[in-house]
């Protein structure tokens, strides 16, 4: 399949799912214990449907918006994603130079396997740094001085990740970081040799952002891994929170809230943004898909708060969906990574570039010619009534609807 094949930001999972061995791509497509919550996040967007109004002026589209100080050409932030080289050598650098030409900002991870000062070199576009918390407050101050140094535009604070979700797709197939040959593994990756040259190529893994947190500047990536793990903030309180938001003095979001009591916290903590998330359904599993909850978000805080919407977008569709709820943004995490690990930077570059087409005719379709055009007033469920009937159902009508559609 090459790269003029993918039309969709579905057709680069086959793709990926080609070139990479088993453990690989079960740690991207995976998420927690049934993993009802990962399916429930794409799938919950087709609860809402679109009402387009026509005869408009649609002959310029404006998807400009500006999001925690950064003037985005089209409203979507890539999510930050761990140790992406382990799946292309073209890895975060590659991620961050394509969505600098889309005109969207790149999320770079903690646990990325390039640098925060090496992304801002090979990037001119605009740049979040993730941080996990940990334990040690001089390293999470000295990993927001860095950002500052390296002219990063805002911090993202992930809190949902206090522990680690249970991911058992990886348990089954025994991922290790960095992946190891065992007797279980070894035919997998056997099978997959354009991936092994890759990798191998591309020279010793590490996680740099971690390696200037240690003690004794490790550099073998299980030991930053085990220091990571042993590091990890199991108690992130407010007020420790409100520190750092201090000490980075420009935009902040917190990222993994998913109630408007924890997003009024935040709005009183001084953060710039929240961003609704379950961490792709990689962490509980059980909770609610995004879009159902974001527009409670939104309408539950006071005063100005940026509501980011992150989980589940495959469609520019979802994009409109999820901005027409209110959100400011969205955030896109799994998409990405199969097309990383397809095609590389070039794969990264065609999936924006579809995902911004469908974003633009979707809005035309719609009678939009701007993102700030979008409302509620655009959205239907889908499982509502049509209006003449929603007046005079009762239970015979319904059950009459129902033997009907039955014969």
């Amino acid at each position: 399949m090459s790269l003029r094949d993918c039309h969709n930001a579905q057709d680069f999972k086959p793709a990926a799912r080609r070139r990479l061995p088993r453990p690989l791509f079960d740690y991207i497509e995976g998420g927690a214990d049934d993993e009802r919550t990962t399916a429930a996040n794409v799938l919950a967007f087709d609860r809402y449907t679109l009402a387009p109004s026509y005869l408009k002026d649609i002959r310029t589209i404006d998807l400009r918006r500006r999001v925690l100080g950064m003037d985005l050409e089209w409203p979507l932030i890539l999510s930050p994603t761990g140790m992406s080289r382990m799946f292309h050598p073209d890895g975060e650098s590659g991620v961050a130079r394509a969505a600098a030409s889309s005109g969207v900002a790149y999320s770079l991870s903690t646990m990325g396997s390039d640098s925060i000062e090496n992304i801002a070199r090979v990037s001119n576009g605009p740049k979040v740094y993730q941080l996990y918390l940990l334990a040690d407050d001089e390293l999470n101050l000295a990993a927001l001085d860095r950002c500052r140094e390296a002219g990063y535009d805002a911090i993202c604070l992930t809190v949902d990740t206090v522990v680690a979700g249970n991911r058992e797709r990886d348990l089954r197939s025994g991922l290790t970081i960095p992946p190891a040959l065992t007797a279980k593994s070894l035919m997998e990756f056997a099978s997959r040799p354009a991936w092994c040259v890759g990798y191998l190529r591309g020279g010793k893994f590490s996680l740099p952002n971690i390696v200037a947190r240690t003690a004794g500047g490790a550099t073998d990536i299980s030991t930053l891994a085990s220091f990571f793990a042993e590091k990890m903030e199991r108690h992130i309180s407010w007020n420790r929170v409100e520190r750092l938001i201090s000490h980075w003095n420009g935009p902040f979001a917190i990222k993994g809230l998913q109630s408007v009591a924890d997003a009024r916290r935040a709005q009183g903590a001084g953060a710039s943004a929240v961003i609704v998330s379950n961490h792709g359904g990689r962490q509980l599993d059980g909770t609610p898909p995004v879009i159902d909850i974001v527009a409670d978000i939104v309408d539950g805080v006071d005063g100005p708060l940026e509501v980011i919407l992150d989980g589940g977008i495959r469609r520019g569709t979802h994009i409109v969906k999820a901005l027409a709820m209110g959100a400011s943004a969205c955030m896109t995490g799994r998409p990405y990574v199969y097309a990383l690990s397809a095609y590389g930077e070039p794969g990264v570059a065609r999936l924006l570039s579809l995902l911004r087409r469908e974003t633009e005719r979707a809005m035309a379709l719609l009678g939009c010619s701007s993102v700030d055009e979008l409302s509620r007033e655009q959205l239907r469920l889908a499982d509502r009534l049509p209006a003449f009937l929603a007046n005079r159902a009762t239970p015979e009508t319904d059950l009459a609807l129902s033997h009907r559609s039955r014969s």
